[in-house]
């Protein structure tokens, strides 16, 4: 066995199997598997709500001030402020949107995972929004105009075709945004979380050793996003074949 091999798996040892410092790592992996999970679903949850607004207003908004000025003007306040939403969240850095909702909106909660669940899913439920508003915009018209004449209104036509096609259509993009996610909460560290990037961090400032605790860190995000690539190819496969 090479001299090489041997100060390799000395340093491992002493780096990850010394005083059981690998658990940090899987706990840091926990951690951030649950920050992802909770903020994809309200991800999902609040873009498809941004989506459905935007999309509304930009159909019906001629058509409503004619017959329902009320409610035209109650729609353009939402969208007026989902707007507002995409603009803010889009042009300021997620890391940043963390630590104002650590910082400032949430200052007195000492729950630092449920407060990194908040920021990232409000983030990544603008890019979701813009994901499902590009879909609904790329469904046929005639979809619209056959909810109507079978009796639906634009919510019933919505809910019942247009949204179904629009999930088949964005789906491989939105695995897509999640593993961005998934990266991105890399930062959580910065409020305190024990997430996957903090963990090695810890580790290498325990051991004074950079690139073994690094170096796992950046191989078990590499894995996970391997495995998640290869999940979305495979379902953009099926996609595609259902189409035929």
């Amino acid at each position: 066995m090479s001299a090489w091999w041997q100060d390799f798996m000395a340093d491992f040892r002493f780096v990850f199997l010394e005083n059981d410092r690998w658990q940090l790592l899987f706990q840091g992996l926990g951690n951030t598997l649950v920050i992802t999970f909770f903020a994809v679903l309200i991800g999902i949850g609040l873009g498809a709500v941004v989506a459905t607004v935007r999309t509304t207003y930009d159909k019906n908004q001629e058509d409503l001030k004619k017959r329902n000025p009320v409610g035209y003007y109650v729609l353009y306040v939402c969208n007026l402020i989902c707007q507002i939403y995409l603009t803010v969240i889009r042009g300021t850095p997620v890391v940043v949107q963390l630590m104002i909702s650590y910082f400032i909106i949430f200052a007195a909660s000492n729950n630092s995972i449920a407060v990194a669940i908040f920021a990232f899913g409000i983030n990544s439920g603008a890019y979701v929004a813009e994901i499902i508003r590009g879909g609904i915009m790329s469904i046929d018209e005639g979809q619209f105009e056959a909810g109507r004449s079978l009796g639906f209104n634009y919510a019933q036509t919505m809910i019942y075709i247009i949204i179904p096609q629009v999930f088949k259509v964005v789906l491989p993009t939105l695995c897509n945004e999640f593993i961005v996610l998934l990266k991105e909460t890399s930062v959580a560290g910065y409020v305190g979380v024990m997430d996957l990037t903090k963990a090695g961090d810890v580790i290498r400032g325990r051991t004074f050793s950079a690139f073994l605790p690094l170096l796992g860190v950046a191989a078990i995000y590499l894995v996970m996003v391997v495995i998640l690539t290869a999940l979305v190819g495979r379902l953009e496969r099926s996609l595609r074949k259902n189409e035929r």
